[in-house]
């Protein structure tokens, strides 16, 4: 089943076309790479589908619980509501707040708390926090940062803190979830502790994985379909390797015939 439908999305700032024509689908439960040389629109295409800037032209189409939503026009708020969640190409967590309050912020769209039990601090809303709490810190167990709860964000080593972004993204509970070069900054062993991170999202939520990354390794491992954008445009679609042997990504990547 298709989750996200994006036809002929466009963006471009003033005489600048950054994302051109792309149409792409991702389907249930997929783990889907998109790749392309630096400046080819893969972040920009990010933002159109989070709702971070508004696209040109072209729709973007989100099968909801409610039906099939245009994702256009949302506020990346409402976007998030929708079951899409996504890291950042620089890492953007509260860093002066907790492991764990990092978490529960995420989690604040899925509390129903009511006005008057917040205001006047009624049993039932001990009863919640209580359990989202819990909740926040079953999510940290599977990612084994049960034992940092209270470390501040900014104290965490940096493959804790792209580990830390990615189960603040998971506890908005997506269908989809964006990673925008997690392996970024990454040494070997650490970029290799974030494969099978990434295998072990997909097999124990049940969500699909939208992967940007310059890490071909990485990207040939866990993928199952694979995009490529060039300038903008989409010029390729297919399997790892498909794509390994695709002719124009060749040269898109190395200037010339293999």
């Amino acid at each position: 089943m298709t989750l996200l439908d994006i036809k002929e999305l466009t963006k471009s700032f003033g005489g600048l076309t950054a994302v051109s024509n792309v149409s792409m689908h991702l389907d249930d439960n997929e783990l889907v790479a998109l790749i392309g040389p630096n400046g080819a629109g893969k972040t920009t295409l990010f933002n159109l589908l989070t709702g971070v800037i508004v696209p040109s032209e072209g729709t973007i189409s989100m099968q909801t619980d409610a039906g099939l939503q245009v994702l256009n026009k949302m506020k990346p708020y409402k976007v998030a509501q929708t079951g899409l969640a996504r890291t950042f190409q620089n890492i953007r967590l509260f860093k002066d707040l907790s492991v764990l309050d990092n978490v529960l912020i995420a989690m604040t769209a899925k509390n129903n708390e009511g006005f008057f039990e917040s205001i006047f601090r009624l049993p039932s809303f001990y009863r919640k926090e209580a359990a989202l709490r819990q909740e926040a810190i079953e999510l940290l167990k599977i990612f084994q940062m049960e034992n940092q709860i209270d470390n501040l964000a900014k104290n965490l080593p940096y493959g804790a803190q792209r580990r830390l972004e990615i189960v603040r993204a998971l506890a908005t509970k997506p269908k989809i979830l964006f990673l925008d070069e997690p392996a970024a900054g990454m040494n070997p062993e650490e970029t290799a502790d974030l494969t099978r991170l990434i295998r072990k999202i997909q097999k124990e939520f049940h969500i699909t994985v939208l992967l940007i990354e310059h890490d071909m390794s990485l990207v040939m491992n866990v993928a199952e379909r694979v995009y490529v954008l060039e300038y903008g445009k989409l010029i390729a679609e297919g399997t790892p390797d498909e794509i390994q042997k695709n002719e124009r990504v060749i040269k898109s990547y190395l200037g010339g015939e293999s």
